[in-house]
């Protein structure tokens, strides 16, 4: 760190340890979340320089913000968009020290209860419906999700078996959809699952969405229809679940999983830094209270244990793994934890140019694509490196929409776009591996 680094982050800390921040009144009205986000902020920063870099650090330290983008502070880096949620009591004094310091910001929401309200609507009179009268244009809750899953075990026989691969830390089934022809039981088979990060609404809607759409276009799609004889897809519509029903009843923006830490009162781990392969190393955590913690050892969590072991019985016939995520626009694969090649690129790479050329044909959206370690971030102990590591020869992770306008708030209108294109991508990667590649 240069000087002029050093005397930045002085400067700052030194402002923000005379100052006693105010409460803003609550308003009597309560809405969802007990209104806790009311007046909270997202704000978008692009540092130009190692001493704005500085700056940004020390303010998350000393203020209440949550990083959106990127996950974790120390990879916040010059010329690169970081997205942070802040506090009502902290979003005034976070933009002055910006201002101060002349460095430019964009709110990109003014008042995060606001936009929650204004996109969730009221779920209460919600009635469960039939598989038929289902709308997969709204977010749906964890009961909502499984019930849809029993119900589409029950009405489609011949293309769906449910079964649950295990329980989560709060005692949750792990439920799984086998779908595809029945027919022998060795053929290939794509693994997809979403929603390991629990603020990631959109993932656990497409995984709904993309077994909609195979079951109702099975007669009318040559490609589906080839896909369902010659594949089986193992769809996870919600791997975190303990986590995903705290962000429906508790905390909109919970990241991690729900488990207990007998040092710290913080609770979870990030399932995406929990798995066997480089645990713990450039890009997790080994603080429990922090996003990105890698938890006490690898496949600590149940919801982890339980996906790797199934992973690992059906080694020899599962050949592509696929994990949903938010938000950035990307198609990554491995490595996440080094800048090195992987031995079948070209087979890769080749399925991933391909899958965004597909995703691109439906509304005209770009994604960028290649090693999540150059493309994104390094980060250690993640499922698309483990699956690799493990004999998945293709192994993805996407980042859905959008590019943070909205970021983890995608609205409802969004989600049929967003479903439909990623399923083009989706189909592409499959149709890969009925292809010889050279």
């Amino acid at each position: 760190m240069g000087n002029a680094a050093r005397n930045a982050a002085k400067v700052v800390a030194l402002m923000l340890s005379g100052i006693i921040l105010s409460s803003l009144q609550t308003p009597v009205r309560s809405y969802l979340y007990n209104n806790r986000y009311a007046g909270d902020q997202v704000i978008r920063v692009i540092p130009h320089n190692d001493g704005e870099v500085e700056i940004l650090k020390s303010l998350y330290e000393q203020l209440e913000v949550d990083l959106w983008q990127p996950n974790s502070v120390s990879i916040i880096t010059e010329g690169a968009a970081v997205d942070l949620h802040i506090d009502r009591n902290s979003s005034g004094i976070f933009r002055s020290h910006l201002q101060q310091a002349k460095i430019p910001y964009k709110v990109l929401i003014s008042n995060l209860q606001k936009e929650i309200e204004k996109q969730s609507g009221s779920r209460s009179s919600r009635k469960r419906r039939s598989e038929s009268e289902y709308d997969y244009e709204v977010y749906h809750s964890l009961e909502e999700i499984q019930s849809w899953m029993h119900e589409i075990n029950r009405t489609h026989p011949h293309f769906v078996n449910m079964f649950s691969i295990g329980q989560s830390f709060e005692g949750r089934p792990l439920y799984v959809l086998q779908l595809g022809k029945k027919s022998r039981r060795d053929k290939k088979a794509v693994w997809i699952d979403c929603g390991v990060h629990a603020r990631e609404w959109i993932g656990p809607a497409f995984c709904q969405w993309f077994v909609k759409e195979a079951l109702h276009s099975y007669h009318s799609d040559p490609v589906t229809r080839r896909l369902m004889n010659q594949l089986y897809f193992y769809i996870m519509p919600v791997f975190n679940v303990d986590g995903y029903h705290f962000s429906w009843t508790k905390d909109r923006f919970w990241r991690k999983t729900r488990s207990r830490n007998s040092k710290f009162h913080c609770r979870g781990v990030d399932a995406n830094r929990n798995w066997k392969v480089k645990w713990c190393e450039e890009g997790a955590s080994s603080h429990p209270c922090d996003e990105t913690y890698c938890g006490p050892f690898p496949e600590s969590e149940p919801e982890v244990k339980a996906v790797a072991n199934f992973l690992r019985k059906q080694r020899k016939r599962v050949k592509a793994y696929i994990s949903i995520h938010a938000y950035a626009q990307m198609l990554l694969y491995p490595y996440s934890y080094k800048y090195a090649t992987i031995p079948n690129f070209d087979c890769v790479e080749s399925a991933a140019h391909n899958a965004v050329l597909a995703l691109y044909s439906a509304y005209g959206v770009r994604y960028r694509y290649g090693p999540a370690s150059t493309t994104l971030y390094v980060s250690s102990g993640s499922s698309m490196d483990w699956a690799y590591k493990n004999g998945i020869p293709y192994a993805f992770a996407f980042e859905l929409r959008d590019t943070g306008y909205f970021g983890f708030l995608l609205p409802e209108t969004l989600i049929n776009p967003t479903c439909t294109e990623t399923t083009r991508a989706v189909k592409t990667i499959s149709t890969s591996l009925l292809k010889k590649c050279s």
